[in-house]
């Protein structure tokens, strides 16, 4: 059999690189699940929690669920990555939060090496009645880019029920990002969704984030932070449908632009059904402000330093 402990501590290496404390990857006391390209390394259950793992020829498929009632104190980690510098890693995953649960995940998605890697979500989630997640998920990337990052994912949100994503990727240069999340919202449930992503080189990106709001009372937010440098692209669109009565919905956009070569786009997207939902947005794009950049170069930083101090400020 393969000793996959050398790869076990190069991803918690890439783990505690994009911010993870590797020790709750061998805590018994915390859920958690490790995937290095299609092998699973390691799970861990807690009281309440299930997750089941079955390796696919390109990844692996994933059950996680968390029993009605179940009020998780401690985070679950989750941690995919691919080590080599080529491969692929298909992530089918199918998380059931039942009714009046609460969770909370941190996932870390490590890429250290990569020159041609593909990276695939494909994504279920349901939110019971009453119940909350929130998801945050973290990429770290190569210096070099080298790997295409293909997140979909189909959020359904109970009556009452809360879902929040955070998608962050501001390490390393990301290479080709697809991000298509919709969500559907039932009465009196709420979703938000938050993107970040600092692009650089020769990155393109692009960000769609739908929210359906089909209940009464049903509340969504879709923000996106997106910084571009270099020669890099980005697309965001960001989404609201109010189908629900009395939904309220808000879309914001904001990019920044570094660089002559560098191009970025935000389109929000709103669409009344019921006449009496009210959805507003609000866009901008532009560039890192002079005066600011200015305030810290008197303080000793260089002009690239300080840039990269703003865009850290305004990706946190």
């Amino acid at each position: 059999m393969f000793d996959y402990s050398r790869e076990f501590e190069l991803l918690a290496a890439a783990y505690r690189a994009a911010g993870g404390d590797d020790k709750d990857l061998k805590n018994p006391k915390v859920g958690m699940m490790l995937v290095s390209g299609n092998e699973i390394l390691a799970t861990n259950e807690t009281p309440g929690l299930h997750i089941q793992g079955k390796k696919l020829p390109d990844g692996v498929q994933a059950t996680i669920r968390v029993e009605k009632g179940t009020k998780l104190k401690t985070p679950v980690h989750l941690c995919f990555g691919v080590i080599p510098e080529r491969g692929v890693q298909r992530i089918v995953a199918d998380y059931q939060i039942e009714d009046d649960a609460e969770v909370k995940f941190i996932a870390h998605c490590s890429f250290p090496n990569a020159v041609e890697v593909q990276h695939i979500m494909e994504g279920t989630i349901r939110v019971g009645k009453r119940a909350k997640m929130v998801y945050e998920e973290t990429h770290f990337h190569g210096p070099e880019g080298g790997v295409e990052v293909l997140p979909t994912m189909r959020i359904e949100v109970d009556e009452g029920g809360s879902y929040i994503s955070t998608f962050k990727l501001v390490k390393g240069a990301v290479g080709r990002m697809r991000l298509d999340y919709d969500a559907y919202v039932k009465d009196g449930a709420v979703t938000e969704m938050y993107a970040k992503v600092y692009g650089k080189k020769t990155d393109d990106i692009k960000v769609k984030e739908s929210i359906y709001l089909n209940g009464r009372e049903a509340r969504g937010l879709a923000k996106s932070r997106i910084v571009v440098s270099d020669e890099a692209r980005a697309e965001v669109l960001g989404e609201v449908i109010g189908n629900g009565p009395e939904s309220r919905g808000h879309v914001d956009c904001m990019e920044i632009v570094q660089g002559k070569k560098a191009v970025a786009s935000a389109v929000p997207r709103l669409q009344v059904v019921d006449e009496t939902a009210k959805l507003t947005h609000e866009a901008a794009i532009g560039s890192v402000d002079k005066k600011q950049v200015e305030t810290l170069m008197a303080r000793g930083l260089t002009e690239q330093e300080a840039v990269d101090v703003i865009v850290a400020g305004l990706l946190k």
